[in-house]
Order: C-alpha cells, then sequence, then structure tokens
C-alpha cells in the first residue's frame, strides 16, 4: 500500500509541475482535480512565450485609440485570427474595456472543426494561456444549460481534434487577462448557428444573469464578447463592400436581417451566430446602441489585396439617450418613378417573354443602396400579389425587379398573372427600414410601423400602410400580422414570439 500511495503521489506531483511549467497557476483550488483545457494555438496564433506576448498586446493596445466610451459596456466583438493579422483591430475592443471591472467573461466562439448541432457550455473547469489558468464558472455553466434544450456542458468544440485546436475562444484569452486581470470564465461554442440557437442562447444569458443579479450572486458585471472574423478570402474591395454591409445592420441593431443573411451566405461573419447572441442578449440587458470601433482586414497588414479576412472590433452600449437616430432614407421624385417603370417593365417582360428582365447598370446612388422592398400589385382595386424582401440583400433597383416578377408569378395566394392583364395593373413599391425588435408594443405607430413577428418556423410581416386601409388600431394589428404568420391572434403576448417593426417609403403610381 505504501509503495502504490508514493507512486500516486508522485505521479500527481509530476502532472502538477509538468502543468506549471506550461503556465502559473492564478487561483487554482488545490484539493480539486482539474480538468484544464490546454493552450492549443500558442506558438502559432499567438506568442507562447508570456514576455513576448505581453509586450506583443501592450503594443497592439498602445497604438489602439477608440473613442471614450463613458456609458455601460455590456457586450463587445473581436476578431480571432492570428494576432500578426487581427491583433491591431482586436486592440480596440480591448483597449475600450481597460480600467473597467467584470467579474464573469462569457466568451461565444465559432466551431471551426468539429459539426454538432447544440450549443457547448464548457464542461471542465478550467482555459491555460501562457499567462496561466483562467478558472470556469462551473455553478454558472450548469444553470446555463438547463436553460434551453439547444445548450448543453460538453467538451466539444472545445478540446483539440485530429483537424486541429479551436482557436476562436483561447486568443481571446490573454487579451482579456491582459485588460482584466481576475475574472471567472464561461466558454461556448455554437455548433448550429441558426437564429433560433442564437435567440435561445441570448435569451438564456440575460434571465439567467438578470436572476443572478436579484438573488445577489457573482459580484461584479458580466461581460459577453463574441469571437467573430468577417468575410474570407475575398479581393479587398469586395471584402470591404461585404463586410460594411454588415456592419451597417450591426449600427442599425438589425440582428434579425445579419443572422438571416449570414445563415443564407449573402454576409459573412464565421462568428455570425455568437453576435447575433451577443446583440439578443445585450438588448435584453438594456444595451441600445452599436459602435463600430475600427474596421480593418488582413491585406492591411501583408500588402495581398487579392484574398483577405476581415475584421472588426464592436461594442453594444447602455447609453442614457437611447438609440442614436438613423438618417432616414429618402428617395427622389425620380427616382420613385423609376423604380415603378422598372417593376412594370419587369413584370411585362417576365409575363411576355418567360424571362428575367435585365436592367441597365446606370442606377442611382440611392438605388444602388441594399435595401428590403415590397412591390404590390393590384387590379381594380383589388389586391393581385404582393411580395418582397425582407433584408437588404441586393441593390434596391434589382430588388424591386425580383419582387416585382416574383409578386407577379409566384405569390402563392393568386393565379399567374396572364398578358391580358398587364394594361389593368396597378403598382406599389415599399422601400423597408432596418428592422428592430419592438421591446414595448406602445413603441408601435399604426400608420407609421410595418410589423414583422416571428416565433419558430412561424414568420409573417404586415406593410405600414395595410392598418391604415383597413382602419386597424394598433392591437389589431398585432392580431392580424399574428394571423399573417400562421399562429393564433393572442401570439404577440407569448414570451417565444418575436415583434420586429420597421418603416416604410411608400409610393404607387396614382398615389401623390
Amino acid at each position: 500500500m505504501n509503495g502504490k500511495r508514493s507512486y500516486k503521489m508522485y505521479w500527481m506531483t509530476a502532472q502538477l509541475m509538468a502543468l506549471l511549467a506550461v503556465a502559473p497557476l492564478q487561483h487554482v483550488r488545490a484539493a480539486d482535480p482539474q480538468k484544464v483545457r490546454q493552450a492549443g494555438v500558442a506558438g502559432s496564433f499567438y506568442p507562447a512565450d508570456p514576455k513576448e506576448l505581453t509586450a506583443m498586446m501592450d503594443d497592439m493596445l498602445a497604438h489602439a485609440s477608440p473613442s471614450a466610451i463613458k456609458d455601460p459596456i455590456l457586450a463587445v466583438v473581436a476578431p480571432h485570427a492570428g494576432y500578426q493579422y487581427s491583433g491591431p483591430v482586436a486592440a480596440y475592443t480591448y483597449a475600450a474595456l481597460k480600467g473597467r471591472k467584470f467579474a464573469r467573461v462569457v466568451v461565444i466562439a465559432p466551431s471551426h472543426y468539429e459539426a454538432f448541432d447544440f450549443t457547448s457550455v464548457y464542461e471542465g473547469d478550467a482555459y491555460a494561456t501562457p499567462l496561466g489558468i483562467v478558472q470556469v464558472d462551473k455553478a454558472f455553466a450548469r444553470q446555463l444549460a438547463k436553460m434551453s434544450s439547444t445548450i448543453r456542458l460538453s467538451s466539444q468544440g472545445h478540446d483539440a481534434t485530429s483537424a486541429g485546436a479551436e482557436h476562436a475562444i483561447e486568443v481571446e484569452l490573454p487579451w482579456l487577462q491582459r485588460v482584466l486581470g481576475d475574472f471567472e470564465l464561461v466558454p461556448i461554442v455554437m455548433g448550429d448557428q441558426s437564429y433560433e440557437n442564437s435567440r435561445a442562447l441570448g435569451v438564456a444569458l440575460a434571465k439567467l444573469i438578470q436572476e443572478d443579479k436579484k438573488s445577489g450572486g457573482t459580484p461584479g458585471d458580466t461581460l459577453i464578447l463574441a469571437s467573430s472574423d468577417l468575410s474570407h478570402y475575398h479581393p479587398y474591395d469586395e471584402a470591404e463592400k461585404i463586410d460594411h454591409k454588415t456592419l451597417h445592420a450591426l449600427e442599425a441593431w438589425d440582428y434579425f436581417s445579419m443572422s438571416r443573411n449570414f445563415q443564407s451566405r449573402v454576409w459573412e461573419a464565421c462568428g455570425g451566430a455568437p453576435i447575433v447572441a451577443a446583440m439578443i442578449y445585450a438588448e435584453r440587458m438594456g444595451a441600445n446602441q452599436a459602435l463600430v470601433l475600427k474596421y480593418a482586414n488582413s491585406g492591411d497588414v501583408t500588402g495581398d489585396h487579392s484574398r483577405v479576412v476581415g475584421y472588426s472590433a464592436d461594442v453594444f452600449v447602455k447609453a442614457p439617450s437611447g438609440k442614436a437616430a438613423e438618417t432616414p432614407f429618402s428617395l427622389s421624385d425620380q427616382e420613385k418613378n423609376e423604380l415603378l417603370a422598372l417593376a412594370r417593365k419587369s413584370v411585362e417582360h417576365a409575363v411576355e417573354q418567360k424571362e428575367a428582365y435585365e436592367p441597365g447598370a446606370n442606377a442611382s446612388e440611392a438605388l444602388n443602396q441594399e435595401r428590403g422592398a415590397f412591390v404590390t400589385l393590384r387590379e381594380a382595386g383589388a389586391l393581385r400579389g404582393c411580395i418582397g424582401y425582407t433584408s437588404a440583400i441586393k441593390p434596391l433597383y434589382m430588388t424591386v425587379r425580383d419582387t416585382a416578377t416574383l409578386a407577379a408569378l409566384r405569390d402563392p395566394r393568386f393565379q399567374p398573372v396572364s398578358a391580358t392583364e398587364l394594361p389593368q395593373l396597378d403598382y406599389e413599391v415599399s422601400v423597408l427600414s432596418p428592422l428592430r425588435r419592438v421591446t414595448d408594443v406602445e413603441q408601435i405607430k399604426v400608420g407609421q410601423h410595418g410589423l414583422l413577428m416571428k416565433n419558430g418556423d412561424n414568420e409573417g410581416l404586415l406593410l405600414p400602410q395595410v392598418p391604415v386601409e383597413e382602419k386597424w388600431d394598433r392591437q389589431k394589428f398585432l392580431e392580424q400580422t399574428c394571423a399573417k404568420a400562421g399562429m393564433n391572434f393572442g401570439c404577440w403576448k407569448e414570451e417565444d414570439t418575436d415583434i420586429f417593426q420597421f418603416t416604410a417609403v411608400v409610393f404607387g403610381e396614382h398615389k401623390p
């Protein structure tokens, strides 16, 4: 027995010494056996030597100059590529956090190497970096995993695989250690990047942290960090165009369109779902402004503009003044007439020639902006078709071309428009603003706002002019939007229903 004990003591001592050789321990509970996720990309994505790593981060932080932010920061976005590429941008996120105290940091990342259909909260005890050990808030992790069937305690997405070591959480940790000092970590990897999973995680985090505050749990604030790069491997100019569409939606707080466009690959962000989850969380905790602190891509570092990766540093704050006013979108009378003429030409060409109309490429700057839009067709005053794109996925003039054609030929409520009907059709175009979730139904103004209702797979939209034409009050408008989504009239009161509002520039051939 004594021999066995001596061997066991020797083995445990050897293991502890090996761990200490990798990283000096910080607040490790010596009596507990530790499952520590070791650094997997130290020496490749960032320096393995603590002094070299610290010097590199300090130099980048010294060169980062974000505008002063006085308001509470509830969530942030930082890139996760190699420090030599994304570090100068990531430094803007972390410079904005300097001097602030957070007792807990939740890092949400995508899975680069493993495929799984849930959100994986690390089941181990700690993550290691060259700067030391960061303990996992295991009590919080266990509670979070109980909040939704889509969230589980797991090592999937965290531990190294034959394909490689997941880096998206790991690379954020030295930065956090440097600017925040001591904190507890909740490492999360999203295997499924659907809107539903992002929503489930964002809502669960908000509920749990609100409950924690009420019960006098962890003292201090919680920070949510979404780990994400933007577009990948496009030429420099194309990458900038794609990335600024994403960042415009982020600043407009239109995370629903972001999620939809990430899933359809119209826009790109490898951590798109973590960004959406962070925004949903922040919104429910009172955040109302999104600030883009810095944007750049790998071409700005390497000089190679042929295939670049985009990076941004973003923060979500709770500003007492509320959301910054967005510059209203407007169209000149000439531009409105051009779009109406384009809608008519598109329908006539599609019906008569059985092919899509190809408009010229000389549209104005406003018509080249990517905007969601609907085209409504009426015949003798009666609805004959209405289809639209809710999200900004194409230049406005191409969106009108597409949606006019679809309204004429693909509206499932009607037979396709025939050639004999073409002279009798009237056209109306509705150009949509970004979508923003309604946090209080009193915000909804009949005649000014359109509504999009979503609950799981059920989704429906009504344009701002509909309740005016039907003489509905606010409650009737909400009930009818529920019905349009295929749900019961009271769905708007349900916790799992998201209500998004938008405004629209509406004009038609027979409107002043």
